[in-house]
């Protein structure tokens, strides 16, 4: 199961305030991990009840461990069945760091829920946590049905995150991605899929990604991404182009960007 991955004028810049989470995130979408993960642990000494700081460092682990294993290739997520594919060797060190933080973050999250449950960063930090760790158990693990779990948990608190704040643009991207990826299965197992309250539905899965792409904060170059990977399954390779030169552009050390880009040309 896949568990990765209307554009802005290419000018308009993805982090429109500078900070350490923003600064964070532009060296992990350039694929610099341990300068994004000084970035989070800077920010969680000036925001130590913070939990976006934790599970922001959360992802730079993920990520890093992407790229270590060429989990973030589309050829990966061409695939329409990753079941019959090797386990790949997961570092231990890296999923200790992973884990940890994502176990502070939850901590911070349930403290500040506790006070006031409807705190929309602590609640998006939520939807992330289980986000990155269904990645995790899906893409190295392999444990496609407790990642779908995680997957539908975090889908959930993110419809509840927008309902209140509808303008929380980077909780579109859990909404999305749950459907998205589940409408590619076999129509017999979105059905049952969707006897377990699982949303299949690929127009709504692609909408929403959008939105993510068009107005997120810090995921907005991940739905990119994912959009293009969307186009190339679509044999729409113009689409997948133009997000790819996008992307290219604005995180020129990525090369991963660089190498879809020529195999295109």
């Amino acid at each position: 199961m896949r568990y990765a991955i209307a554009l802005l004028a290419l000018m308009t810049p993805v982090f429109c305030c500078a900070g350490p989470l923003e600064d964070g995130y532009r060296h992990l979408y350039n694929l610099q991990f341990e300068s994004a993960r000084q970035q989070f642990a800077k920010w969680q000494v000036e925001h130590p009840a913070d939990p976006l700081g934790p599970v922001s460092e959360a992802a730079a682990y993920l990520f890093g461990e992407f790229d270590r294993l060429h989990i973030l290739q589309s050829e990966f997520f061409m695939h329409d069945d990753f079941s019959g594919m090797r386990k790949p060797a997961a570092d231990a060190a890296t999923k200790a760091h992973f884990e940890a933080a994502l176990e502070k973050s939850r901590l911070l999250a349930a403290k500040i829920l506790a006070q006031a449950p409807g705190d929309p960063d602590a609640t998006f930090a939520e939807t992330m946590r289980l986000g990155l760790h269904a990645d995790y158990l899906a893409l190295i693990e392999k444990k496609n049905l407790a990642s779908l779990s995680e997957v539908k948990q975090g889908r959930l608190i993110a419809e509840k995150l927008l309902a209140a704040h509808p303008g929380y643009y980077d909780a579109y991207l859990a909404v999305g991605l749950e459907n998205y990826l589940l409408s590619q299965k076999p129509m017999a197992i979105r059905w049952i899929l969707r006897m377990g309250g699982a949303e299949t539905d690929r127009q709504t899965g692609l909408d929403k990604l959008k939105l993510t792409a068009e107005k997120g904060r810090f995921l907005l170059p991940y739905a990119r991404l994912l959009l293009a990977v969307a186009d190339l399954r679509d044999g729409n390779k113009a689409a997948a182009k133009e997000k790819l030169l996008w992307l290219a552009g604005e995180f020129p050390l990525n090369q991963l960007y660089k190498r879809e880009l020529a195999k295109l040309n």
